[in-house]
């Protein structure tokens, strides 16, 4: 890492982030603090845990939270969460940094999400006797700790007080190999997506843009499915508005993108209530946006599904509409519930998702039933934080 900081700029936030590591955490935190221990790899991981700090935070004010990343790309974002208390990285997993950082901070509670076992971290928590969970976790049955090379690293799993999984499969995985304290809760996304909608923005620019015309929105996307957007705009010109909220938005990926459509292109960072009306594509060249504006759209396409795995399908599914995913999406349990009920459409081509759409155009009232099922899949699916907090602290069921 520190001969990949040389050139590479995470790299560097990665080894520069980790050195003043314990000299925060020892001005901070007093030894009369009861600390709340809650690890995420990188920034989807704290958006699960963003419901468990903010229940934490609201009804048991005498915890004090600490969040830690192994990333900087869920760091950077969040080293500010007004929810937190403390925020810093992870110490790289030696016994000499997991023996000090243990001590240092003495949690009461530790919650790790998804995944992220760090082997000598929960060492420690186990000879302290600490409590310490997972939540929001996933296995299956290819998993290193499920192999014979791995089974050292199961026998780590299995002394942790609690697992709280995101399905049957995991729970059963577990229950084969003896360890039977878990339990199936769900993901504690669904409820931090919940949220999210209550609290959507009302975005002005958005309505005027719309108007009565309907909108596709490109959320999160590569250059795979933006050249397959940019087909789909071609055939299909002024019956859509589009939206383009691309996963990089740096200047250059932007320039690129507006030179290949056809139609008027509005930049979110130029556009006003008045200017666009006219525009028929709005590409967003910002962050933090995305969410809101999955409330004005009737379709979507979700990127990322042509690399390792398909960004967030959960917010525009809570807003009701069919979604065009690409084929990389089977490690995605929402992904697989989504497709078994039609709602996410698997594509492979701009082809594809443009005969998929014509079926949609050509049958409203199926149009109507996808809208409804997805927005009701959203939210069966929440709870998962409040069963953790029962559990963990007690409260009667």
């Amino acid at each position: 890492m520190q001969f990949a900081a040389l050139k590479n700029s995470k790299a560097k936030l990665w080894v520069e982030g980790r050195k003043n590591t314990f000299e925060y955490l020892e001005q901070n935190i007093s030894e009369s603090e009861e600390i709340i221990w809650i690890h995420a790899s990188s920034l989807g991981e704290f958006e699960q845990a963003r419901p468990l700090i903010e229940t934490i935070k609201n009804e048991y004010s005498k915890y004090k939270v600490l969040v830690t990343f192994y990333s900087p790309s869920g760091y950077e974002v969040r080293k500010d969460f007004p929810q937190a208390d403390y925020v810093c990285y992870l110490p790289l997993d030696t016994q000499k940094n997991a023996n000090r950082f243990v001590e240092l901070i003495n949690p009461a509670f530790t919650f790790f999400v998804k995944y992220d076992f760090w082997v000598n971290y929960l060492n420690e928590l186990q000879k302290r006797d600490h409590k310490h969970y997972v939540i929001s976790a996933i296995f299956r049955n290819n998993h290193y700790f499920f192999k014979k090379k791995g089974r050292w690293m199961l026998n780590i799993l299995s002394k942790f007080d609690h697992l709280f999984v995101q399905n049957e499969d995991s729970k059963y995985m577990l229950l084969t190999k003896n360890i039977t304290q878990v339990s199936n809760v769900g993901d504690t996304r669904f409820d931090r997506v919940l949220d999210i909608t209550k609290n959507a923005k009302e975005l002005t620019i958005l309505e005027s843009f719309k108007g009565e015309i309907p909108l596709f929105i490109g959320g999160s996307t590569w250059t795979q499915g933006e050249e397959m957007i940019i087909e789909f705009i071609k055939h299909y010109g002024i019956r859509f508005k589009y939206v383009i909220a691309p996963h990089e938005i740096h200047l250059s990926a932007v320039d690129k993108l507006e030179s290949q459509i056809d139609l008027e292109v509005l930049r979110y960072s130029n556009a006003n209530a008045q200017n666009a009306k006219n525009a028929q594509v709005l590409i967003v060249d910002n962050i933090g946006l995305l969410s809101s504006l999955y409330a004005y759209a009737d379709v979507a396409y979700i990127g990322g599904g042509f690399g390792k795995g398909i960004h967030n399908t959960l917010e525009a599914a809570n807003f009701g509409m069919p979604i065009f995913i690409g084929p990389n999406n089977e490690k995605f349990q929402e992904a697989t519930d989504l497709k078994e009920l039609g709602v996410a459409i698997e594509i492979k081509s701009a082809q594809e998702m443009i005969a998929q759409c014509d079926l949609l155009l050509t049958h409203p009232n199926k149009w109507n039933e996808l809208k409804e099922k997805s927005a009701k899949y959203v939210e069966n699916k929440a709870g998962a934080t409040e069963k953790i907090v029962r559990s963990v602290f007690y409260l009667p069921q």
